[in-house]
């Protein structure tokens, strides 16, 4: 008969000691990774806050400073008004001149079409000749 050798109850014991020791281990070095990262999660919120309050801050700082234009020495009034104006002028040359772009566009191939239609008229006035002659 094959006898099982029996263990021991002190390495029995040792050896679960092992693996309980082995398991608790593990268990606290995974609750140490989850607890990093809820820190590091936590602290990137933070810095997103921070980040978004940042950008609110420029913004209303911008629209404060749109809102209460720094006031210009008289000269420099003067020359922003001048150059205003220029562009307001600028831009109704460019309106005029493309309007009359369209319209010499426009006439022109009005003109074109009436002598495409011109030619085509004569050549079945010559073809209404040519038949009227062949039918005396």
């Amino acid at each position: 008969m094959n006898a099982v050798p029996v263990i021991p109850d002190q390495i029995f014991y040792l050896i679960v000691l092992v693996i309980v020791a082995a398991v608790l281990i593990i268990i606290v070095y995974l609750w140490k990774k989850v607890a990093q990262s809820r820190n590091s999660v936590l602290i990137l919120e933070r810095e997103i806050e921070l980040k978004k309050m940042a950008m609110v801050e420029k913004d209303i700082e911008s629209k404060r400073l749109m809102d209460n234009p720094i006031p210009l020495p008289k000269e420099q009034q003067d020359s922003l008004s001048a150059i205003r104006q220029s562009t307001t002028e600028v831009r109704s040359n460019v309106g005029y001149l493309h309007s009359e772009i369209n319209e010499r566009l426009a006439r022109l191939e009005a003109e074109t079409e009436q002598r495409k239609l011109e030619k085509m008229l004569k050549e079945i006035e010559a073809k209404e000749k040519k038949l009227r002659k062949m039918n005396k």
